[in-house]
């Protein structure tokens, strides 16, 4: 299916790219991507989801080629990029966000709930009780500064991710994987400190006013499963709560279409068939 180039002006002037796709009319479903990749990685699904809606994958300023979007970057600056893309699309628009996409969706649905007909929330590392790194996030920034990408996100998947050891070293142990992450880990540490800086605790979640799906993995560090029940308590309008059997933290690559048919789920639930 033909894909097309979308763009949107951000609130601070900044020219945002996306990935458009599928239908013109009716529902539009609106991808955030997940850390250490980018608009490409939930291509499986958008393709399974492009038969029924028009899809748009928002390319990630913090992840786009070069790091200039670096410094300064905070999580508000991604909600008015997602918010700028956003306003652009026609018709019910049912945002999904994955990981610290996940905190990029809640956060814009938190600041202008009405955009969004629906949301799907796969695995989002809000920090429930205590920080989402803490030590760990200063200790990955001084691996960076002082030139070792490697052990920085070494640092962000063992203890940040809480990613098992075995994982980690299997990883390591793909020299594709492992130069893709290198490259990734100034915009992914600087992820984790845009999440860090949103403070502990999720009762604000309360404000959401979305219909809302929480996805995740029965593979999954457990600490995501804890955040997800956490979120449970506090949103007011959730849906469900979706468990994958046999999936982890990476469906949207490893069962594309197990996560494509949730969202088509979750948008009939909420719109009706269209």
């Amino acid at each position: 299916m033909t894909t097309r180039e979308l763009h949107a002006t951000s609130a601070d002037g900044t020219r945002v790219a996306a990935i458009d796709q599928g239908r013109r009319r009716g529902a539009t479903v609106l991808i955030v991507h997940p850390g250490s990749s980018d608009a490409s990685s939930w291509e499986g699904v958008a393709v399974k989801l492009s038969h029924r809606f028009r899809v748009v994958r928002i390319h990630r300023r913090l992840y786009a080629a070069g790091g200039a979007a670096l410094a300064g970057h905070t999580m508000a600056t991604e909600v008015d990029d997602l918010l700028a893309v956003g306003a652009l699309l026609e018709g019910p628009l049912v945002l999904v966000g994955h990981s610290s996409g996940a905190v990029v969706a809640l956060e814009a649905a938190l600041a202008r709930p009405a955009l969004f007909a629906a949301m799907l929330l796969y695995e989002p590392p809000v920090a429930v009780t205590s920080p989402l790194g803490g030590e760990a996030v200063l200790r990955a920034r001084a691996a960076l500064d002082a030139g070792h990408p490697g052990r920085a996100m070494a640092i962000h998947l063992r203890e940040i991710v809480q990613a098992p050891r075995w994982l980690v070293r299997a990883v390591r142990l793909s020299p594709s994987t492992w130069r893709r992450l290198r490259a990734f880990a100034p915009a992914q540490i600087t992820d984790d400190e845009a999440i860090e800086a949103l403070g502990v605790g999720v009762d604000r979640y309360a404000g959401v006013d979305v219909p809302t799906c929480l996805l995740g993995g029965d593979r999954s560090p457990t600490n995501l499963r804890q955040r997800l029940d956490a979120l449970a308590e506090v949103l007011p309008r959730l849906q469900s709560v979706e468990i994958l059997r046999g999936q982890g933290h990476a469906a949207h690559l490893t069962a594309p279409t197990e996560v494509a048919w949730t969202i088509e789920d979750l948008a009939e639930t909420v719109l009706g068939r269209r």
